[in-house]
């Protein structure tokens, strides 16, 4: 008999959390320690309703959500204040609390990990604050004053997501970015946070411009001593070893899993072990095999997976050590 149960937009069939867009089942890959996802956006759904995405998350194996707030785009723009804000999270998180004790009395709970040290996931949803580039042309004392408060929350771990965008969506001009940049960097400083960085190239740069003025802009600033994660890594391995060589952590998303990313899925084998990380960047870029969704935490899984087999084929340790290596680098960087 099919254990099947609806909770509002989630519906569970034999274990399966989710379908591609033709109805497709796409099993979820089993994990092998506990997953995390350091940067997922519970704030910008279109389709999903957090709190069920973050049952999901539960069911499939996640035990850390690291969740991005802009003091610009989500406030005072969706909410209205801070605080407002951070009561919207903490309703979310109750009633996917809720959901899953009904998950439990229906017989679906999240996979145990024996050995290893692993909160439950709602006790363990965190967030990072900082401006994201788009935004820098209006970051003023008022938007500062926000981003300290956020970062003032018990959940906050992190300074982020900001950085450097020369994409064709941005209308900052570079210095103004720069000067935005130089400014979260030394606030992470000031508070002993670790960073969490956005970089996009121009289209069709071979240079790399944006990454090079942020490996530039880190020598000279210095990395936070908290650690700095690389958020969205959609590059190849030049660009990875420009910055672990300033002992960055590279955060791999569902870009790696599409077919034509040989060049992400080369620098993620290519990574010494201490530097990864897993991320979703929800609800944007949903791995294979559940590309053109809406993405979400849970789906995280697909990433981890992946990265475990083509480190495992590229002789960089065993699928058991890349798991391992992905949750306690995140522990170590956003868990405390």
């Amino acid at each position: 008999m099919s254990n099947v149960i609806a909770l509002d937009d989630l519906t569970l069939a034999d274990g399966e959390l989710f379908h591609d867009h033709k109805g497709t089942a796409a099993p979820m890959p089993v994990p092998l320690a506990p997953l995390a996802d350091t940067h997922g956006h519970l704030t910008s759904f279109r389709e999903h309703d957090p709190a069920m995405a973050l049952v999901r998350a539960a069911l499939a194996g996640v035990r850390l959500l690291v969740v991005p707030i802009d003091p610009i785009d989500d406030i005072p723009r969706r909410w209205e204040s801070v605080p407002a804000l951070l009561s919207w999270l903490d309703e979310q998180i109750e009633t996917a609390r809720e959901a899953l004790a009904e998950c439990a009395e229906r017989g679906f709970v999240p996979p145990a990990f024996e050995g290893y040290d692993a909160p439950e996931l709602l006790d363990n949803v965190r967030i990072v604050a900082g401006a994201h580039p788009y935004g820098a042309g209006t970051f003023d004392d008022d938007v500062m004053a926000r981003l300290r408060e956020l970062l003032a929350s018990p959940r906050c771990v992190g300074v982020g997501e900001f950085g450097l965008d020369y994409g064709p969506s941005s209308t900052v001009p570079y210095p103004v970015q720069e000067e935005v940049f130089r400014a979260h960097l030394r606030l992470a400083k000031e508070l002993g946070m670790p960073v969490q960085l956005h970089i996009r190239d121009a289209a069709n740069d071979v240079r790399c411009g944006a990454h090079r003025d942020a490996a530039r802009i880190l020598e000279e600033e210095g990395v936070p001593e908290a650690g700095c994660d690389l958020h969205c890594f959609t590059s190849g391995v030049r660009v990875l070893e420009s910055f672990t060589r300033l002992d960055c952590r590279i955060a791999f998303g569902g870009a790696l899993t599409f077919m034509r990313s040989d060049d992400i899925r080369e620098a993620a084998t290519i990574c010494a072990e201490r530097y990864l990380l897993t991320e979703t960047d929800s609800p944007y870029m949903a791995p294979v095999p559940l590309r053109g969704e809406e993405c979400e935490p849970a789906m995280v899984a697909f990433t981890a997976a992946m990265i475990a087999d083509v480190r495992e084929k590229g002789g960089r340790g065993s699928r058991q050590e890349t798991y391992d290596a992905l949750w306690h680098n995140a522990c170590a960087l956003f868990g405390r």
